[in-house]
C-alpha cells in the first residue's frame, strides 16, 4: 500500500508532537470532565497501547491505524492493532482481549458509537484510559479525550464545494453568478457514527438558506437524516439509493440531477456510477452533475482530477494520527492532554475534552498544492487512480 510512503512522515510528527507534550508540566484543560477515568496516578511512558480501527474495506482506515501504530512505536510502546471488518460484535470482542491482556490505553475508532458500553466500564476499572479516535464514543461517561477533525466545519465545506460546483457561490466564498433552480439530491452517512450528524448538520446550515429561496430544489423531498443516511458508509447502498431516486423523480421527464451532497468519497463513486448508469455523462464542464465528497481516497482523487467527480474534503490523517499519539503519551506520563474544544462534543453523558483538527477542499485546481505537494500522494498515483 501506499501508505508506508507517508507513514514516515506521519510518525516523525508524532513523535514531534509526543517529545512537546511530554517535555512540559503539562497543557490544556484542566476541567475535571477532562480527568482520566482511570486511577489517575502517574503512570510510566512504556507498555502495550491498543488500537481498535472499523475496517480494512476503505483506504483512509488502513491509513489511520498504521500511522497510529507506527507514531505509538516511534513513541516507545508496543501495539495491538486490530481491525473489525465493520462487524460491531468483532470490536466489541477485540477491545475485551486488549483489556485482558493489560493494554496500558486504548484509541478507539468505532464502528457504533453506542455498542461499547461494557468495554468502557471494563477499561474504567482497570484504570485504562480511554480516547475516541474521529468517531465520538457515545453514551459513556468513560471516555477521556476525543481527537477528531472540525466536523461541523467539514459539513459546511461539503455544502460549500457544492455550490460552488453549482455557481452559486465563487470559491472564494463570494456570491457566484448561477441564480438556480438547481436539482440536487442529499446523503448522509452511517447514522450510527456521531460525525455523520455533525457533516449533515454543517451541510444543511449552509444549503437551507438556498432552498428556502428557491436556489436550489430537492425533488425527491427527502432531507431529513434519517432519510438520506447510508448504513456503515457503504458504497453499494448509496448507489442503488442514487438509482432508486433517479427512477422515482426524473426518468421519464424533463429534470434533471444537477448536484448531490455526498459525504465520503466512497459513496460518491457509487452515486457517479449510478448517474453513469443512467445517461449522465461527460464532465462537470460538460454539464455532469456536481458531486462532493471526503477522506480524498486515491480512486476519487483521480475522478477530481478527470473533471467527473467535483471536490472532496483533506482530512490529513497524519495529523490526527500523531495527534492521538500526544494524547496516549500525555495520559501514560501522568499528564492531561491538550484540548482546544471543551464544549462541543457532547456524547450524552458528558462533554469530551477534545483536540479539534482543520481540513481543506480538495478542487481539481489545488491537488497538487494540498496533495502533491505534501507527500499525501505522488503525481503518478494521483494520474492511475491506484496506491502504490
Amino acid at each position: 500500500m501506499k501508505y508506508r510512503k507517508f507513514l514516515a512522515a506521519g510518525a516523525g510528527a508524532a513523535l514531534a508532537f509526543t517529545l512537546a507534550a511530554c517535555s512540559g508540566g503539562g497543557a490544556g484543560d484542566t476541567d475535571s470532565s477532562a480527568e482520566p477515568t482511570g486511577d489517575g496516578g502517574a503512570m510510566t511512558e512504556g507498555g502495550t497501547i491498543g488500537v481498535a480501527m472499523p475496517t480494512q474495506t476503505s483506504e483512509r482506515w488502513i491509513a489511520d491505524g498504521d500511522a497510529v501504530k507506527t507514531g505509538l512505536e516511534e513513541a516507545g510502546f508496543e501495539v495491538d492493532l486490530q481491525f473489525a471488518a465493520d462487524d460491531i460484535p468483532t470490536q466489541s470482542q477485540q477491545i475485551d482481549n486488549m483489556i485482558t491482556n493489560g493494554v496500558k490505553a486504548l484509541i478507539i475508532a468505532a464502528i457504533d458509537g453506542t455498542a461499547l458500553s461494557g468495554q468502557l466500564q471494563a477499561a474504567a476499572d482497570a484504570g485504562i484510559p480511554v480516547i475516541s479516535y474521529d468517531r465520538l464514543i457515545r453514551d459513556s461517561a468513560n471516555v477521556d479525550f476525543y481527537v477528531t477533525f472540525d466536523n461541523y466545519e467539514v459539513g459546511v465545506q461539503q455544502a460549500t464545494s457544492l455550490l460552488v460546483g453549482l455557481g452559486v457561490l465563487n470559491a472564494d466564498g463570494s456570491e457566484g453568478d448561477a441564480a438556480g433552480p438547481f436539482n440536487v439530491e442529499l446523503f448522509a452517512g452511517s447514522l450510527d457514527d456521531n460525525n455523520a450528524h455533525f457533516f449533515y448538520s454543517g451541510a444543511m446550515d449552509t444549503l437551507q438558506p438556498y432552498i428556502d429561496s428557491g436556489v436550489l430544489v430537492v425533488p425527491s423531498g427527502q432531507m431529513d437524516i434519517e432519510q438520506v443516511a447510508t448504513l456503515r458508509w457503504q458504497q453499494e447502498t448509496a448507489q442503488k439509493r442514487m438509482e432508486d431516486l433517479l427512477t422515482a423523480n426524473y426518468v421519464g421527464s424533463d429534470k434533471k440531477v444537477d448536484g448531490v451532497l455526498s459525504p465520503y468519497d466512497g459513496l460518491s463513486r457509487g452515486i457517479i456510477t449510478a448517474l453513469q448508469n443512467n445517461g449522465y455523462s461527460g464532465t462537470t464542464a460538460d454539464g455532469f452533475p456536481i458531486v462532493s465528497g471526503q477522506d480524498a481516497e486515491i480512486a476519487s482523487v483521480k475522478l477530481i482530477a478527470d473533471g467527473i467527480q467535483f471536490s472532496t474534503i483533506f482530512k490529513d490523517t497524519r495529523k490526527l494520527a500523531a495527534q492521538a499519539v500526544t494524547a496516549a503519551s500525555a495520559y501514560l506520563n501522568g499528564e492531561e492532554p491538550e484540548a482546544n474544544d471543551t464544549e462541543t462534543y457532547d456524547n450524552g453523558v458528558k462533554v469530551v475534552p477534545s483536540y479539534l483538527l482543520e481540513s481543506d477542499i480538495v478542487y481539481a485546481d489545488n491537488i497538487q498544492s494540498l496533495l502533491v505537494d505534501s507527500g499525501y500522494w505522488t503525481e503518478e498515483e494521483v494520474a492511475s487512480g491506484v496506491a502504490s
